[in-house]
């Protein structure tokens, strides 16, 4: 059974039971934010979150555009093109928005933290802060939101006809397969194994104590989320058509990594090489 719901094209891959924060600034995600609001705080405000394949998190600025054209992301597929579904994977996770709060200061204000809304990176330049307080201050406040990752969605199709793209999704169950609890157990070793050579590298110390799931779909999830992989990578295990087999790639992905890891005799601005770039 297919249902619609919003959706949040990001440049990174979102997990079930992992953590979203978002800065939310651009005219259409403002639009989806409000009316997420109008859901009673008791009923869960869901929207669908999907990695972009070919795109970009964030309309591009004002700057170099024709006179009387429309700001930046006030249209719901700009940076994707006319066909949404060829610029997004088939495959996203569903979002619980625990927390939605008007920005702090002045309306549209840039925000420190974590991924921008209509894209994923940290607070950016005077230029953008500039576009996004213009922007803000069109149409309402920009929002601080928390979500959370519930399940995992199959999309079938994009509806651009309103102020966001909606998707009609239909939700995946996770299915354990043969041998999940084993398999979980050995990434877990290995994943102990690619922390210690990762925090060595960066001549950090590794925090003692730390306490892993035990549930074998949660150790898949969390361990795709805590690796550093590309984008398509992640995207990969989030599709795996179960937990074994997510898992049983996560070891080789985890073996392969902390080989790669131990050759080097340093890793500079390693996650730079590795994560998605934004402009906010």
């Amino acid at each position: 059974m297919t249902t619609a719901l919003p959706l949040f094209p990001l440049n990174s891959v979102l997990f079930p039971g992992l953590v979203l924060p978002l800065n939310i600034f651009e005219r259409r995600y403002r639009a989806l934010m409000r009316d997420l609001l109008k859901i009673p705080e008791d009923t869960p405000r869901r929207f669908g979150v999907v990695a972009i394949r070919d795109g970009r998190e964030v309309a591009q600025t004002s700057t170099g555009l024709p006179d009387g054209a429309p700001p930046p992301g006030a249209e719901p597929t700009a940076g994707f093109g006319p066909d949404p579904m060829a610029s997004f994977y088939s495959v996203g996770c569903v979002a619980d928005a625990s927390t939605i709060r008007e920005r702090a200061g002045a309306a549209g204000g840039l925000a420190s933290g974590g991924p921008a809304g209509g894209g994923s990176g940290t607070a950016g330049s005077t230029d953008d802060a500039s576009v996004e307080e213009d922007e803000a201050s069109a149409d309402g406040p920009g929002y601080e939101v928390l979500a959370t990752g519930t399940t995992r969605f199959r999309l079938h199709s994009v509806d651009t006809s309103g102020p966001y793209l909606m998707g009609e999704v239909e939700e995946l169950p996770e299915e354990e397969g043969d041998g999940a609890g084993a398999l979980a157990s050995g990434v877990l070793r290995a994943f102990r194994g690619y922390q210690k050579r990762l925090a060595s590298a960066r001549e950090r110390t590794l925090a003692a104590g730390q306490e892993l799931p035990e549930d074998p779909s949660v150790v898949s999830y969390l361990v795709a989320a805590a690796t550093i992989l590309d984008t398509p990578t992640k995207q990969r295990l989030l599709q795996a058509p179960d937990t074994a087999t997510r898992l049983a790639d996560e070891l080789k992905l985890l073996r392969r990594e902390t080989a790669v890891i131990g050759k080097l005799p340093s890793l500079p601005a390693a996650d730079l090489t590795r994560d998605p770039t934004s402009p906010n």
